[in-house]
């Protein structure tokens, strides 16, 4: 399987958001990622619906919608009317996980679960095979830039394993201090998605920098 690259945007320009999109839009990037945050679950406060129905207008690659907020199950059916695609949710904020995740599938939508760094794969174990995608957050959920947590490798090995012993089809996503420098160790310890946030944005040339990282992750 081809492996995906989910460039955030988190780390776009915001007072330039259209053209960042439309970038993305002529880029080898798969998916366009994007992070919801309350101030609440995590200390930021990023994009609303309104600022994602407008993305949707230009978007034309899939958007990939990560909530770090606290009870999702309010707005499953909102974040689909303003055009997620796939919506993922963190364990730490669910209380009724396999409810929440039979409702995002119920709108329509891929359903995704994140895990914080302290959180271990094993809480999965019994929802597996009713999650299209596990984001695993490679830094501490809230803010961009920040460095790659090492440990990150061994709970892909882990999940990876997991899903395999399920039979399940569930994809893996790393999400935080993505570059070239652990992209294929990375897709080597089984990812199947990678999100790349400061590294494509800040780059001189986003769009090669995206075609590297695709090459580099299906090499």
């Amino acid at each position: 399987m081809t492996k995906l690259i989910a460039p955030s945007v988190l780390a776009a320009d915001f007072a330039n958001i259209q053209r960042d999109i439309e970038m993305l839009n002529t880029s080898e990037a798969d998916w366009i990622h994007i992070d919801v945050m309350d101030g609440v679950f995590v200390p930021n406060i990023s994009f609303g619906m309104p600022v994602i129905k407008a993305m949707k207008h230009h978007a034309k690659k899939t958007m990939d919608v990560h909530l770090m907020i606290v009870d999702p199950d309010r707005y499953i059916e909102t974040f689909k009317s303003v055009g997620a695609d796939i919506l993922t949710v963190h364990y730490e904020a669910c209380t009724h996980l396999h409810r929440t995740l039979q409702a995002i599938k119920a709108a329509g939508m891929q359903a995704g679960v994140a895990l914080n760094p302290h959180t271990p794969i094993s809480v999965l174990e019994d929802v597996i095979k009713d999650i299209d995608l596990v984001c695993i957050m490679s830094v501490n959920p809230g803010f961009g830039g920040q460095s790659f947590i090492e440990n990150t490798y061994k709970k892909v090995i882990q999940l990876k394993d997991l899903i395999e012993k399920s039979g399940a089809s569930t994809k893996i996503e790393i999400d935080g201090g993505v570059t070239d420098k652990n992209a294929h160790q990375l897709v080597a310890a089984g990812a199947d998605v990678l999100v790349a946030g400061s590294f494509v944005f800040k780059a001189e040339n986003p769009i090669e920098t995206i075609k590297n990282l695709k090459a580099l992750a299906n090499s």
